[in-house]
Formats: structure tokens, sequence, C-alpha cells
């Protein structure tokens, strides 16, 4: 066997043993959920709903929106707890095969071509990507970021949790990362019901009278 055949080889072995991990067990049990799933009436708790994406605020948190500036349509949600953030994003996916092993490969691909490095490890949410990203700070100074990223599919939609800060330097869910699993694990996701290619990206819309900082 050539070297470029043995290292295919060892490839297709990493990408089994993950997707087995993946597939293991039911890795949202605890959440994040589909609007079908829960009975958001079923007590006195003011949520934000971003139409695709309800929230249940934390009383640290703070929000930033990425918004589309054509459209006015929200593309992602940066939540902040004390050093610790957590990016949102959320895609369309089949209702019946999991696509988390190919927006895995996705995300690998885009950090080989940062030159960060990365490592596959058990996670709260099934395979866990760490990531270290070289970075130019505002001085001009290069640093490193150092993120997590958990990747959950439900029915029809996939959400992508990057975690970065002082959370994503931790492991597991400890300390400092206690308040993103929290947070995360509450997410209620409401797809909407046209047919969505997937991979693409689901938007969002802010809570009418909610104007947190814009990035």
């Amino acid at each position: 066997m050539t070297d470029d055949e043995l290292n295919e080889f060892d490839d297709d072995i990493l990408a089994d043993k993950w997707v087995d991990l993946d597939q293991s067990r039911d890795w949202r049990e605890d959440g994040p959920f589909d609007i079908s799933e829960v009975d958001l009436d079923a007590d006195d708790i003011d949520r934000l709903d971003f139409g695709t994406l309800i929230i249940t605020p934390f009383e640290t948190m703070k929000l930033q929106l990425n918004v589309d500036n054509n459209t006015g349509a929200v593309q992602a949600i940066l939540a902040t707890f004390g050093k610790s953030m957590l990016d949102l994003t959320l895609f369309a996916a089949p209702k019946t095969a999991s696509m988390i092993a190919e927006v895995r490969a996705k995300v690998l691909e885009a950090g080989e071509a940062t030159d960060a490095y990365t490592e596959l490890v058990p996670g709260p949410f099934g395979t866990e990507i760490r990531q270290d990203v070289p970075v130019t700070l505002p001085n001009g100074k290069k640093s490193v970021q150092h993120v997590r990223v958990w990747l959950v599919q439900g029915l029809g939609w996939l959400l992508r949790g990057t975690v970065m800060g002082e959370a994503g330097t931790s492991e597991g869910v400890d300390k400092a990362t206690m308040d993103i699993y929290d947070f995360f694990c509450n997410l209620v996701v409401s797809r909407p019901e046209k047919p969505l290619v997937p991979g693409s990206l689901i938007t969002m819309s802010a809570p009418e009278g909610l104007l947190p900082q814009q990035r």
C-alpha cells in the first residue's frame, strides 16, 4: 500500500470513529429542541423569539446580531457570558439522514485553509471540533483564538455553535462552559415549513423592540 493509500485508509478509520460517536446516542436528549418537542406555553418564561430560533434569556447574557444590511435578516447570533462567547448559526438539513459529518468536513477544510490546528474530541453533543486559529490583533500582533464547535442536527435543521473566549479553552462542561452549555440546550428551533436546500442558511428575525448591538 502506498503512503497516499495508507493516509486515505487512516482518514476513513478516523471518519468512521467520529460518525459512530455521533450515532451512538441521542445527543439532543437535553436540547437543543425542535418546536414540535416542547410546550413553550407550559411555563411563564419570557423568551426571545427570533422566528426560526427561540432563546431563553440568561441574566448575564449579552447579544450581538449579524444582520444582512440589504434584507435586515439575522444571519447569526453571538451570545456573550462574561469572558466566554457562543456564536450561533442555523442551517437547513435533511429530515432523515445526518449531514453532521459533511458539515464537520467543511469546518475542518476551512480551518486547514487558515493554518488552524484542529483536533476532534468527544464533547457534550457528540464529536466536538477544537481549533487553534491564528489571528492578527488590532495592534498588528499575532495571536491564536481557541474555539470549540458543536454540531447538532434536529428535524430538518442543523445548529452550529462556536464556543470562544475562556470557554473555548475548556474541556467538557466545566465552570467556564456551564452557562453556555445551559443556554445552548435551552434553544428551540422552529424551521420554516417551506422546502429548503440542505446546507443553506436559515436566517432569523429580531424580535420587535429588541435592539441589541449589531456586528
